[in-house]
């Protein structure tokens, strides 16, 4: 009797675990073909839209900066206060604040990370994401999968 409620045990923790695998999506993701569609989608929507964007020789993201700020250089540590909206490639604002939001920069996406400490206090960015620096092909709320982000930030202080 021990045997098989230890057989059946192990049949369904194996069953349940292959299934999680599965549900994944991350053994077929083709993560470099996705970040060139990425890149080809950012560049052709800069240039439908007249945005002189440069690309981040580090990190590969695109920004343009709209206004530099002044005072110390950001880093890893910084809590940054920020107004925001956050935009998907065809319009749609999937996020946005009008008063100031506050967080540590390193619990913000990797793009962020990325990206903010280009600019100084007061300074304001347009930051165009490739996928892979926001949220993957993973989905959030009105945020599907593969999903290249178009962010305009405005830091308004840094601690």
């Amino acid at each position: 009797m021990k045997k098989t409620k230890y057989l059946l045990l192990l049949i369904c923790l194996g069953v349940g675990l292959t299934a999680c695998k599965k549900n994944l999506g991350i053994e077929n993701f083709d993560v470099e073909g996705q970040f060139k569609k990425d890149t080809t989608a950012i560049r052709a929507f800069a240039i439908a839209n007249n945005i002189p964007i440069i690309k981040d020789s580090m990190y590969n993201i695109f920004y343009q900066i709209i206004a530099p700020g002044a005072g110390e250089k950001l880093n890893s540590l910084s809590t940054i206060s920020v107004i925001y909206t956050g935009r998907l490639l065809d319009g749609t604002v999937f996020d946005s604040t009008t008063t100031p939001a506050t967080f540590p920069l390193s619990n913000a996406i990797t793009g962020w990370q990325a990206g903010i400490p280009l600019i100084r206090k007061g300074g304001k960015i347009r930051l165009l994401l490739p996928s892979f620096y926001g949220y993957g092909n993973q989905v959030y709320p009105k945020i599907p999968a593969n999903s290249v982000l178009d962010f305009t930030v405005e830091l308004s202080d840094v601690k």
